[in-house]
């Protein structure tokens, strides 16, 4: 089911209706030497499997993958919120994590071969989702928003930033591209070949520029709609508690403006792990042509992106089928006729709307659908049975456009890559307080 649609901000008055990021003394590793930070860090939590967790969690005692992901309390006296928040008190008090002498914006670069993505990492203040100033793309499930609310409660901080982009073009874009000529605080390695760079924004002056610019702009969650989903119903129980106005009123983030230095959208690709590839196939061909392609994971993007509208790949890692044109008329039966034209014509919404639900009867649920967020894991979850649903991107204009007429898209529609590394700046509620 999807997961609960927090209003709140807007209804306790704990932030004005605007785009504010604001500075804050981030928490990090107390090492000197850049490349332990590889070792440190981690990827988003939700690109880690149970194999990658383990892997992280051998490669240094330390690992932020202990707080993203925890485990219970070896004892079993207490659960792996808990564990989390222990661990987390543990690591500042032998002075593993610190916290910056000073509150600061922070420019964050992460160069992926030729292609750098640049933005800003802040506390931004939360906002209704009614209002427009903080728009989410995609639907998001209840178990994932209560994992992550779980998580922030007990241990009182936010360890890996959501994703923001806006249009740009102002000071704040000024300020971020002015200071990459400094030596940056961090230049490290990540495993996957990612450099990740990060200054420091100290100037008032530089901040209150960025701060008068943003309050001109919206922005749309590009990832993290689970972790702002449970950053919304956080504030509202503290609000609800007496609390008044707090660090629950902001969580962190990182902003990047649209462009050449925006970051790039990839799909995320289906798993029916009950649902035969013949069956698949036989019900598919009812409302789109299905055709046996030749041709293997390595080629299997540029095929559907050859594709010049809504195309699948459907697969179960040893025979491929290429579908394309969907029915109009089946497809406007099976959507919501209340959604735009836009949001009709996405290959995500046909995906998720004609085949998934509606010709083939699988609950659109965590239960009925996982995700590969490339071909390969894609391949993996089919290896032992199923059908894996193989989609092309969305444009990132379609993406913004979608959000900004407030429309939803479904859940995991999107991978905007490349990801800022966890465990690079972590913001804790007690140096706020």
């Amino acid at each position: 089911m999807p997961g609960p649609e927090p209003s709140t901000a807007g209804s306790y008055g704990a932030c004005p209706p605007e785009l504010i990021l604001s500075p804050f003394r981030a928490v990090r590793y107390t090492t000197r030497d850049q490349s332990a930070l590889a070792r440190l860090t981690s990827p988003a939590y939700d690109l880690i499997d149970p194999d990658g967790r383990e892997a992280l969690e051998l490669t240094d005692p330390h690992n932020v993958v202990r707080l993203i992901l925890p485990r219970a309390d070896p004892r079993g006296d207490h659960d792996r919120y808990w564990q989390a928040a222990q661990t987390l008190a543990a690591w500042r008090a032998n002075g593993v994590l610190a916290a910056d002498p000073e509150p600061a914006l922070y420019v964050y670069e992460m160069v992926d071969g030729s292609t750098s993505t640049r933005g800003l990492v802040g506390a931004v203040s939360l906002v209704d989702p009614a209002t427009g100033i903080i728009s989410p793309h995609e639907d998001t499930m209840s178990g994932p928003v209560a994992d992550r609310l779980a998580l922030t409660e007990a241990t009182r901080a936010n360890f890996e930033p959501i994703v923001l982009v806006y249009d740009g073009g102002g000071a704040a874009s000024e300020v971020v591209h002015g200071r990459v000529s400094d030596p940056p605080l961090i230049n490290m390695t990540g495993t996957d070949g990612v450099v990740h760079r990060i200054w420091p924004i100290l100037d008032a002056a530089a901040i209150t520029r960025v701060a008068a610019d943003l309050r001109q702009h919206t922005a749309v969650i590009a990832d993290g709609h689970h972790r702002y989903a449970s950053y919304l119903l956080h504030q509202r129980r503290r609000h609800a508690e007496g609390s008044g106005p707090g660090p629950w009123d902001r969580g962190l983030a990182y902003l990047v403006a649209t462009g050449a230095h925006g970051p790039q959208v990839q799909a995320i690709h289906r798993i029916l792990h009950r649902l035969p590839l013949q069956q698949a196939l036989t019900s598919a061909a009812e409302v789109m042509t299905v055709r046996p392609v030749s041709v293997s994971a390595d080629g299997a993007e540029g095929l559907l992106a050859a594709q010049p509208r809504t195309a699948f790949l459907l697969t179960d890692g040893r025979s491929w089928h290429l579908l394309t044109d969907p029915d109009p008329n089946a497809v406007l039966r099976a959507v919501d006729g209340r959604r735009s034209r836009a949001w009709q014509a996405l290959d995500v919404s046909v995906a998720h709307h004609l085949l998934i639900r509606t010709i083939w009867r699988v609950a659109d649920d965590e239960s009925g659908v996982s995700f590969g967020h490339d071909v390969r894991s894609a391949l993996a979850g089919v290896r032992d049975g199923g059908t894996a649903l193989l989609l092309r991107p969305t444009p990132a204009e379609s993406v913004l456009a979608i959000a900004r007429n407030g429309e939803r898209m479904p859940r995991k529609s999107t991978l905007f890559v490349p990801k800022p590394r966890n465990g690079l700046l972590l913001r804790a509620y007690a140096e706020e307080l």
